[in-house]
């Protein structure tokens, strides 16, 4: 081959477009898309939902002890009108 048909090759390769993407590539990656979205929904799925229960479970955690220390409080209230009753039915 002389120099001068290896610089129109190279031409050539470099004039004439690329061979476009056919069908059956583009049906491979389709499907390889669907497998990746298969395997990750789930993963995001479940990790979301824990999420929202563990921002629920806190929710009922900080409601419960309030009520906790509401109860403490509301329960010295009645030993102190108890008692209160108590010393004042005996001096009467």
């Amino acid at each position: 081959m002389s120099s001068k048909d290896i610089l129109l090759d190279e031409i050539e390769s470099v004039l004439v477009p690329q061979k476009k993407l056919d069908l059956q590539y583009f049906i491979y990656i389709v499907l390889i898309l669907c497998m990746i979205m298969i395997v990750l929904f789930p993963k995001v799925y479940i990790t979301q939902q824990i999420y929202f229960k563990s921002r629920e479970i806190s929710k009922l955690k900080s409601e419960y002890d309030t009520l906790k220390e509401e109860n403490k409080v509301i329960g010295a209230s009645v030993e102190a009108i108890k008692y209160k009753n108590q010393v004042l039915d005996t001096i009467f």
